[in-house]
């Protein structure tokens, strides 16, 4: 499956939210060196079962909105 995700770096505390056509992330860790990005795959992975191997980043690695595809 394939979603779109918007990435919150810095927050204050980390959880994985719908807000219209996306899935909000947000991470504690800065976007440096691909942190933030790391952060996402392992929330992701734990919101949807499945383990960090089987979270991918498709598209926007360095930005905020992401294409994330999740396989079973």
């Amino acid at each position: 499956m394939l979603v779109k995700v918007r990435v919150i770096p810095k927050a204050k505390r980390e959880e994985v939210v719908f807000e219209g056509d996306f899935l909000v992330v947000k991470v504690r860790e800065p976007p440096e060196r691909g942190r933030a990005n790391k952060r996402v795959v392992e929330l992701l992975a734990e919101h949807f079962g499945v383990p960090k191997s089987h979270v991918e980043i498709v598209r926007g690695h360095r930005s905020r909105e992401k294409l994330v595809k999740v396989s079973e």
